[in-house]
């Protein structure tokens, strides 16, 4: 009985010690802890600070935020800066460009023109935040503006309706507009810019429409080598080769990249008012088998003035 008592105090002492033995170790393990926070709290604010700045620079490159004006306030624009392309949507599955960057009529062209048909949805390119929704009678029309993570901001002109509003957060792919002939355009198409600090990039060095894709995962812009860089592009990624025949309705596209969906000899008819799909077939000297089959028509089809059909 005696042996028993004493190993019950024994277990008893040793229990009660325990919560003391768990504070001092405790004790001699907080300035650790406290210490190895601090080193965890400045890498990991570093690494925010890494991600930050290449997934979100542009707010290191616009001190303003200006609903009102498209592009009133340009700033500096870097000698060099990377630009991502990756999560990106192309703004239009359209793969038929009318119109270069560049110079155009005597004055200079600040994006590309790809041709898209009143109603057809159109999309933001990269995740960002909408900073202008407006209209311009004698330019833009009804037209967009976002300001993406990666430092651009892409334009969206001539649309037919805006479907979203100034200040909004929006994702790659999310429909901001219909295609349209809003403002200054000759037929409906969507003029679509891509700026850096307010300066406008040729999109071709970033975008191929023809295969509805970008380029690479990132493009470089580089002051020193942008013009020869933009006329490359131009020439293997833009509308280069179009001509108009003498009633100002024939294009002729010539190939872009490799795998382009257009050939040199592909050629497209502008519906005027009035015209039919015999009295096309009629002055282009094909049938109106073949113009429905190249451009997926029915013999009900309604054709809109304006229009783009291939012919051969």
């Amino acid at each position: 009985m005696k042996i028993l008592k004493t190993i019950a105090f024994l277990a008893l002492a040793t229990m009660s010690s325990l919560p003391t033995m768990g504070q001092d170790l405790l004790a001699r393990q907080a300035p650790i802890d406290r210490k190895m926070k601090a080193v965890d709290s400045v890498a990991l604010q570093r690494l925010i600070e890494t991600e930050t700045y290449y997934e979100s620079p542009s707010s290191d490159l616009y001190d303003d935020w200006d609903n009102m004006h498209a592009h009133s306030h340009a700033t500096v624009l870097p000698d060099s800066f990377r630009i991502s392309l990756k999560n990106f949507c192309m703004p239009t599955t359209s793969r038929v460009l009318t119109s270069n960057f560049g110079a155009r009529w005597g004055r200079q062209h600040k994006g590309l023109d790809i041709k898209v048909y009143i109603g057809d949805t159109i999309r933001a390119a990269f995740d960002g935040k909408v900073r202008v929704v407006r209209y311009e009678g004698r330019g833009y029309g009804k037209y967009v503006v976002i300001r993406h993570d990666n430092g651009l901001e892409t334009y969206y002109a001539h649309m037919s309706k805006q479907l979203v509003s100034e200040d909004q957060e929006v994702r790659a792919g999310d429909p901001i507009g219909l295609g349209g002939n809003t403002g200054r355009s000759t037929g409906s198409h969507l003029h679509f810019e891509t700026r850096l600090c307010g300066v406008a990039l040729n999109p071709a060095l970033m975008f191929d429409f023809r295969n509805q894709d970008v380029v690479d995962d990132y493009y470089v812009y580089r002051k020193s080598t942008y013009q020869k860089e933009s006329v490359a592009a131009t020439r293997l990624r833009g509308a280069g080769g179009m001509t108009f025949g003498g009633d100002g309705d024939e294009v002729e596209l010539a190939t872009s990249a490799p795998a382009a969906s257009y050939s040199q000899e592909a050629r497209f008819h502008k519906v005027k008012k009035g015209e039919t799909l015999f009295s096309i077939a009629k002055k282009r000297g094909t049938t109106v088998d073949s113009i429905m089959k190249l451009n997926h028509l029915k013999k009900n089809s309604k054709l809109k003035a304006g229009q783009i059909l291939k012919f051969n």
